[in-house]
């Protein structure tokens, strides 16, 4: 008994030790917490002021992108994610509840303004052991007005948390250039505005402004305390960016593309409005495109759709380098509009050139007849006159081969394939070489203005609104690749293009304004075979034309790649389609007046004959006529127009020599020229159709008799190319089988030119 009383007592003093100790430490932790202020080495005061001190991030407004009139291309918006509060434990005795006090009434008045059912938002609203709940899809991106609404309601318990977002007004307008922003989030947990492609990408640092701070103290609930201390820390928006883009000349393109690409679904389309005497691109777009603002079209199925295809695109420009090819002739001084060739074919080693009429060509003519024609071998027998090592001199002038500098991600360079005899021959006529659209409009400027060359650009300025300092881009002269006399002469020549007699860009001709331009119609390499593809629809359709063409202010470039053309369309008129209103509608809006209809001169008609055939077409010629030469013989023996009559410059003079009357080629010859040869050879002529020539029953240089039965076939102008490009593509195999370069040379078969 006495044992256990002991046991008692010891156990009761080894608590009282124990519990003592621990008093007199925790007393002592206690006194030197408040005497030191220090925990762990950390001020007390510290970490009761990281208890009750609270921040706010103040976002930065990202730039807008604006047009040249300061018209809004790109700015920042907010929407709201929708959550609400159900848990009543921090506010239960509050006067002003922080949480959902009325599930029933809450629910009821939300599913006037979410994509949500009563039923549903009240299930969500019963959720038991939460302390908030969101609305899924329902509740989020909700708008500024939609938000305003359904705080009017005065509901308790709801909470909205911002996002900023980009918003562009204009949906799919510029698109690729422009670009587009998307929230992303940062290594620090905090989401952003971040620029995905485009201006949006490339200038994302400019755009992208610095966050503030907002720093406050609460009490226990999260309120703010009375005369609590506040510190701020402003944002830095960023800066605002400038686009040499014209709202209403691009309004102009998208609304004809969309048009144009719904009618053709071509795989891919471009069209890009430059002033060629700043380098200020006026507008750009593209097919396929989508809106950055829903992300419509983006879904990454159509090819092309990531890339800003005018920029980052790299193709066969076809005929339209015979632009430049034109420019390099004349600057040389091998290009004599009035000296002939033989056109048809022309021959590189044993590799034929053809004319893209399946190489029958049109008999020897005046090379100006050659560049309205787009005829491959007057250019080849160019290239032979000025030399292949100085063509390429020009080419480099032309900034080929290199990327432009323009102020976008991810340029093409393009290549000059120049390697072979054959190579250098097909670069004359765009075939085998690889150019961008900017490296086009970049040549195209130093036509358009006089041998200066600009650099193409985008961005007009940049303004930082925190020093109110405005950058701006300077015009920039990248080369004089030719003379002033040259670029006129070559702008010349290009006008009869779009509306000599047999200029092939007769589509393109706008009442009013004077059009000098180049159609184009490349073939396209298949990535499979490494062959040209074949076909009618398998071709980069394309024309590049400036207006006016005395002194441009506009030079628009567009191409078309393998458009769904019916049994009766032509890639011609699908380009057309584009370039046609747009370039139109541009110059009524920049305010470029029409020009003065040109008045025809009235020539009397001399006496051609007793002539020989060099001096009467020298003389028909001089006096503004066009001569057509009847026959195999020397002298001029008749002729028509008679002598004393009087007729307008540039009409037909029909001249029949001492020799075997022979068949012309009549080809886009009205009926009434075509009945002069009828009446001056005595031989009856048939009909079909109206408009003009697109077929002759005997070929030119046939010799006419007595029993022969010329037959023509006449169709509309707009039928016309129609017509032609059939014709080529019903003789591409026969053409294939001579020239075979594609197997031999790498360059493939050449049939186009147009």
């Amino acid at each position: 008994m006495n044992r256990r009383r002991g046991n008692m007592r010891r156990g009761a003093l080894a608590l009282f030790v124990f519990f003592t100790a621990l008093f007199l430490v925790l007393t002592g932790r206690f006194l030197y917490i408040q005497i030191r202020g220090v925990v762990n080495g950390e001020p007390l005061a510290a970490l009761a002021s990281k208890q009750h001190a609270k921040s706010e991030v103040i976002e930065a407004k990202r730039g807008s992108i604006i047009d040249r009139n300061g018209e809004v291309l790109a700015e920042d918006t907010a929407t709201y994610t929708l959550a609400a509060v159900v848990s009543n434990r921090l506010s239960k005795t509050d006067k002003n509840p922080m949480y959902v006090t009325n599930k029933e009434k809450t629910a009821e008045v939300l599913s006037k303004y979410i994509a949500m059912s009563k039923a549903d938002i009240l299930k969500r609203l019963n959720k038991k052991k939460v302390y908030q709940v969101e609305f899924g899809k329902a509740g989020k991106n909700i708008s500024v007005e939609t938000k305003k609404k359904i705080e009017k309601e005065d509901l308790p318990g709801l909470i909205f948390t911002r996002q900023a977002e980009r918003f562009y007004p204009n949906g799919t307008f510029a698109t690729q250039l422009i670009g587009f922003a998307q929230q992303t989030e940062g290594q620090s947990g905090e989401s952003s505005l971040v620029g995905k492609m485009g201006i949006e990408k490339s200038y994302n640092a400019a755009l992208t402004g610095e966050n503030g701070k907002l720093k406050y103290s609460t009490d226990r609930m999260g309120y703010i305390l009375p005369n609590a201390d506040k510190n701020v820390e402003k944002a830095k928006d960023g800066s605002q960016i400038e686009l040499t883009l014209d709202k209403k000349i691009q309004t102009f393109l998208e609304d004809t593309m969309t048009t144009v690409n719904a009618k053709y679904k071509p795989k891919n389309m471009m069209a890009v409005v430059m002033n060629p005497k700043t380098g200020e691109i006026l507008a750009m777009s593209q097919r396929p495109s989508f809106n950055p603002t829903t992300k419509a079209g983006l879904n990454g199925k159509s090819a092309g759709v990531w890339q800003d295809l005018p920029v980052e695109y790299a193709y066969e420009p076809g005929s339209v380098m015979k632009i430049f090819s034109l420019a390099s002739a004349i600057d040389t001084g091998v290009y004599n509009p009035n000296a002939y060739f033989k056109s048809g074919i022309y021959k590189v080693g044993d590799i034929p050139i053809h004319d893209h009429n399946g190489g029958v060509g049109w008999g020897s003519i005046p090379y100006r007849e050659g560049v309205e024609r787009s005829s491959n071998v007057a250019f080849a027998t160019l290239l032979n006159k000025m030399g292949t090592d100085t063509f390429e001199k020009y080419l480099t002038k032309f900034g080929f081969g290199r990327k432009t500098g323009i102020q976008l991600p991810n340029e093409a360079t393009g290549k000059i394939l120049y390697h072979y005899p054959v190579e250098k021959v097909t670069t004359v006529f765009g075939q085998g070489t690889t150019v961008s659209m900017m490296q086009m409009l970049q040549g195209a400027s130093a036509i358009a203005s006089d041998g200066k060359m600009k650099l193409p650009y985008v961005v007009s300025s940049i303004t930082n609104p925190n020093t109110n300092k405005t950058s701006k881009t300077q015009m920039k002269v990248t080369g004089n690749p030719i003379s002033e006399a040259t670029a006129k002469k070559t702008r010349e020549e290009l006008e009869r293009v779009v509306s000599g007699e047999h200029g092939t860009g007769k589509l393109y001709a706008i009442p009013g304004y004077s059009v000098a331009g180049k159609t184009g119609t490349s073939q396209i390499a298949d990535s499979t075979s490494g062959k040209y593809m074949t076909g009618k629809n398998n071709y980069i359709f394309s024309f590049m034309g400036m207006a006016p063409a005395n002194d441009p202010e506009i030079v628009m470039y567009v191409t078309m790649q393998q458009p769904q053309l019916s049994d009766t369309e032509t890639g011609g008129e699908a380009v057309s389609e584009v370039f046609n209103p747009v370039m139109k509608n541009s110059l009524q809006y920049l305010n470029i007046k029409p020009a003065a209809e040109k008045k025809l001169s009235k020539i009397k008609m001399k006496d051609y004959t007793s002539k020989t055939v060099e001096e009467a077409k020298k003389a028909v010629q001089q006096d503004k006529l066009n001569p057509v030469v009847i026959g195999n013989g020397k002298k001029i023996v008749q002729q028509i127009p008679k002598v004393g009559e009087t007729i307008l410059e540039g009409q037909k003079v029909i001249l029949m020599t001492d020799g075997d009357m022979t068949v012309p080629d009549m080809q886009n010859w009205s009926r009434e020229d075509a009945l002069k040869v009828s009446e001056i050879t005595g031989i009856p002529f048939s009909f079909s159709g109206s408009g003009y020539v697109v077929k002759q029953s005997a070929a030119a240089g046939t010799i006419l008799n007595d029993d022969t039965e010329l037959k023509l076939e006449l169709a509309t102008p707009d039928s016309i190319e129609a017509f032609t490009k059939n014709n080529d593509d019903s003789d591409k195999e026969k053409v294939k089988q001579d020239t075979n370069i594609q197997e031999n040379q790498g360059v493939g078969d050449l049939l186009t030119g147009q």
